[in-house]
């Protein structure tokens, strides 16, 4: 990835995959190159807020809205940007570090380490092992497609990208109940930032169901695709 930020954050998502013996740095899906090395920054003038919405739906725990803002400011060079990030608020925020020099949109990092941290409070699991799974499913299994978008009451055009990193975990078991859940990340350049929305959802016991949960960030302006 091309912007630096807390080692701790992202050690197993920037990381060759364990899989593989002899990891060719040059080795990347169009799934990781879209989300991390895209430099979605590079183009805009700051000083900019990027604002997004939040949503947390479902029949698992109470339900809220929220916001995510990255605040992006001039290098000293001039240019853009260096980016400093709030995610949601009370009870619900995550302390994110600022990012110095950033040309890809911290949001997406931001928004894996919230849910990473999710699911070891959900399951008492590993954060190292749900990073790992994530970082597999993105390099291994994501399937990126073609899409069609509203925003800001406009049709734009952008890049899906869809997987599920727990269906074939050997630790399924232990946490059987979000092992269905699916990660979509949806990208426009016809948004500032690049990052149109990011969605995790966790099925019901049945298709005719409520979801037992659904995350959802959507830049301000965007319209919630289709399902």
């Amino acid at each position: 990835m091309r912007f630096a930020i807390a080692a701790s954050l992202c050690v197993l998502l920037l990381s060759p995959p364990a899989s593989q013996a002899e990891p060719d740095k040059r080795d990347f899906s169009p799934a990781e190159r879209l989300l991390f090395m895209t430099p979605q920054l590079k183009d805009l003038q700051a000083p900019m807020l990027l604002r997004y919405t939040f949503g947390k739906t479902g029949s698992f725990e109470e339900a809220f809205a929220d916001s995510v803002t990255v605040s992006l400011s001039a290098k000293e060079d001039g240019r853009c940007c260096d980016a400093k990030g709030v995610f949601l608020s009370g009870a619900h925020k995550l302390a994110v570090p600022d990012v110095p020099a950033a040309e890809g949109n911290p949001v997406i990092l931001y928004f894996l380490e919230h849910d990473v941290r999710e699911m070891k409070r959900l399951t008492r699991g590993s954060e190292y092992h749900f990073r790992k799974r994530i970082r597999m499913g993105i390099y291994q299994d994501a399937q990126v497609r073609d899409v069609a978008l509203r925003y800001q009451g406009r049709a734009i055009k952008g890049k899906e990208i869809v997987f599920s990193p727990f269906l074939d975990d050997p630790n399924r078991p232990k946490y059987e109940k979000f092992a269905t859940k699916t990660y979509r990340f949806t990208l426009s350049d016809a948004v500032p930032g690049g990052v149109y929305g990011i969605r995790t959802s966790i099925p019901g016991d049945s298709a005719a169901a409520q979801p037992l949960m659904v995350e959802e960030l959507l830049i301000d302006g965007a319209k919630a695709p289709a399902r």
